[in-house]
């Protein structure tokens, strides 16, 4: 698939392109393509790369004809989200809205209108960004992600999946398959925030998610707190969940679950503001979230 574009410094003259419509054939294209070989789930993030010259793919695989990639169903299990999924079709589903809002917050926030036509969860995730706004969300739903390459399928829970800025698990010739999350228990619910310099289309400074379990007297069961943005990978806050876990998410609780978040944050300084602003919008946003996810879990018991 030769590609020039006169007028400007980029070119990708010897490229190719593939579309392989079964897993096995995905494989096999990218052991042949070796290190030259690069995965195409919505392209959103890697061609704006390769046109900026940050990376240099010599065979682009595209994964949208894939039906396991492509597929989105929800059992009383829970959810299996393809790897390719677009976005839109995502926020578009009232199951998905029902039953993983903070979730589909989340999709709702990667890019425009138009990039949200071609962006998928698995792309976001791959991408290895620490401000991916889904991430925080995966980890608060214990998604676990299912790789596939040469040498079979395997699972890794979204909490190890990104080792650092840009770098994840994925071996050489591998590509993520799918997301399974559990369906969620009587009670259970999530939801997510983000803040950004702008109104939209932005970078978050901080992202923030949480899920919550509650009883039938409104007492949290269970919590899971993350992070995105304020440290090299999205994380998990556990002091944040534990001061959640036991109360009636009182203010008293909320503000211990903020002073968690705050704590545990390890932002850099940059141009979209100080470590210590991000500290505090982290506080800020982990207890909001948790107002919502509260009210969300109290309509489901």
């Amino acid at each position: 698939m030769p590609l020039e574009n006169e007028g400007e410094d980029w070119r990708m003259l010897d490229a190719q392109y593939i579309s392989p419509r079964s897993v096995a054939e995905a494989v096999e294209a990218l052991k042949g393509g070796g290190k030259d070989a690069m995965v195409l789930a919505g392209g959103t993030d890697l061609l704006v790369q390769a046109r900026t010259g940050l990376r240099d793919p010599r065979l682009y695989v595209d994964l949208k004809r894939i039906p396991d990639l492509m597929a989105l169903d929800i059992s009383s299990k829970g959810l299996h989200l393809g790897a390719s999924v677009p976005a839109a079709q995502i926020f578009e589903n009232e199951d998905m809205k029902a039953l993983y809002p903070g979730l589909t917050e989340a999709v709702d926030l990667i890019g425009s209108t138009q990039i949200q036509g071609r962006a998928t969860v698995g792309g976001n995730l791959c991408n290895g960004s620490p401000a991916a706004d889904t991430v925080p969300s995966l980890l608060v739903l214990e998604a676990i992600c299912v790789i596939a390459g040469s040498e079979g399928e395997r699972r890794v829970p979204a909490s190890e999946f990104t080792t650092g800025p840009g770098e994840t698990v994925l071996r050489p010739g591998e590509f993520l398959v799918r997301i399974e999350i559990p369906a969620p228990s009587k009670g259970a619910a999530d939801a997510y925030l983000r803040f950004i310099p702008r109104t939209e289309m932005d970078i978050a400074v901080v992202g923030a998610a949480v899920s919550l379990t509650l009883d039938s007297s409104g007492c949290c069961e269970a919590a899971s707190v993350a992070l995105g943005a304020v440290a090299p990978t999205a994380i998990l806050v556990e002091g944040a969940a534990s001061a959640l876990i036991g109360s009636t998410l009182d203010e008293a609780a909320l503000e211990r679950a903020g002073s968690a978040a705050y704590e545990a944050a390890q932002p850099i300084d940059d141009k979209r503001g100080t470590a210590e602003y991000r500290r505090r919008v982290a506080s800020v946003l982990t207890q909001r979230s948790a107002r919502m996810a509260a009210e969300r879990a109290r309509g489901r018991n």
